[in-house]
């Protein structure tokens, strides 16, 4: 039995323990962290094979390098996906799942809730080489069967999407991307692999920023595009070899060691996210809580038939002005403010003087986005403790 025929069936969490590893001739325990930009050839005959392709074995850590396919493998297997490449950044990953196949002339359908920097890649980058794109509101399925256009190559969403935790009905979407012979693209990072499968809805490609819930941990930056190996040899894999932005193989060791307590992160953080959605929901200096394991979330309907829990991550809107947003930030104690996500500690954000201040006025209200609205990533704490620091702050 091969290890892949071996693997067949495991449950996600034994696969982030054991899935892809790799072991050098010392028979090491952990991965193992190869820290080496180039790679020797016993021949110069080897060397050519190699670099024709003849043969197996590595070149070059820009091209690839034994600890960061140990990751690529792993979370191909979390994923359900035939293939996935690591990349320098998440952003690193968005930039490159979508110029690596988008030519002048094409267009883009994207969800227009969606992280900051996302949304200046795609309205404001890509039309710099020719590729036009046209926002829509995600939640609509008509909305983006009309914007689709003849030349329509990519639809793009997060979902839920930053920092509103606005859903999209992937299925919905991935059948009209189909019918259009598009690419499908979703960014997963706030449901994480553990809480959705995205391929199962119909979707090409799930990008990830590693740095947040895959590291889990604060500590390095990280990105990975999970796709068909079809996908990957025909437009990922040359433009990431050779416009390189690849991940580090020390990042990907750390992310290997994120992955292997990632489902227990993820439920414990859920599950204090869903008590502190309730207990903010109570609240009357509170005007409105968003999160998608509760029923009053609008698209509740959608969250139970794609999502396996609410997750990690909390909205809320309060009874305030921004200056009254401050003061209950600024009050918190345990939660300390920060625009990153998917850490151990839990962080608070303001998201429009932070992730999302690019927005015009017009866009952040189309979104839902005011000056008295936050976004909780909630941690490893206790839950109890995180919700009297939130109660603390708003008295």
């Amino acid at each position: 039995m091969s290890d892949a025929d071996f693997l067949t069936g495991l449950h996600p969490e034994t696969l982030l323990v054991q899935g892809g590893s790799l072991r050098s001739q010392f028979g090491e325990t952990s991965e193992a962290l190869f820290l080496t930009s180039g790679f020797v050839y016993d021949s110069a005959e080897e060397a050519e094979a190699r670099f024709k392709g003849e043969a197996e074995g590595y070149v070059y850590s820009r091209y690839a390098n034994p600890t960061n396919t140990m990751f690529e493998t792993r979370m191909a297997l979390l994923e359900g996906a035939e293939a996935a490449r690591g990349t320098a950044s998440g952003m690193a990953a968005v930039t490159s799942a979508l110029l690596c196949c988008l030519q002048a002339g094409d267009h883009v359908v994207a969800a227009r809730a969606m992280f900051g920097a996302c949304r200046l890649v795609i309205q404001q980058i890509l039309p710099r080489f020719g590729i036009a794109s046209t926002l829509v509101d995600g939640r609509d399925l008509s909305a983006w069967r009309g914007a689709v256009r003849a030349n329509t190559r990519v639809l793009f969403c997060e979902s839920p999407a930053n920092p509103m935790l606005e859903l999209v009905d992937l299925a919905g979407v991935g059948k009209i991307a189909k019918d259009a012979g598009a690419y499908f693209m979703v960014d997963n990072v706030f449901a994480t692999a553990v809480l959705q499968k995205p391929l199962e809805h119909g979707a090409d490609a799930v990008i990830y920023s590693a740095t947040k819930h895959i590291d889990g941990q604060g500590r390095c930056l990280g990105g990975v595009i999970c796709a068909s190996t079809a996908f990957v040899e025909k437009h990922l894999r040359d433009f990431l070899r050779n416009t390189g932005p690849v991940l580090s193989a020390f990042n990907a060791w750390l992310l290997l060691k994120g992955l292997e307590t990632l489902p227990l992160r993820i439920a414990r953080a859920s599950a204090s996210a869903a008590k502190i959605a309730d207990f903010l929901a109570g609240c009357p200096r509170v005007e409105r809580v968003f999160y998608p394991g509760r029923a009053d979330h609008p698209q509740r309907e959608i969250a139970a038939k794609q999502m396996a829990g609410g997750g990690p991550l909390v909205a809320f809107r309060l009874n305030a002005d921004k200056a009254a947003a401050f003061r209950f930030m600024n009050a918190l104690k345990l939660i300390k403010i920060s625009n990153n996500l998917g850490d151990t500690k839990s962080l608070i954000a303001h998201p429009a003087t932070t992730t999302h201040h690019r927005l015009s006025d017009e866009a952040k209200a189309e979104l839902g986005i005011t000056p008295a609205t936050v976004r909780l990533s909630v941690g490893l704490e206790h839950a109890d403790d995180l919700i009297a620091d939130l109660d603390r702050a708003l008295q």
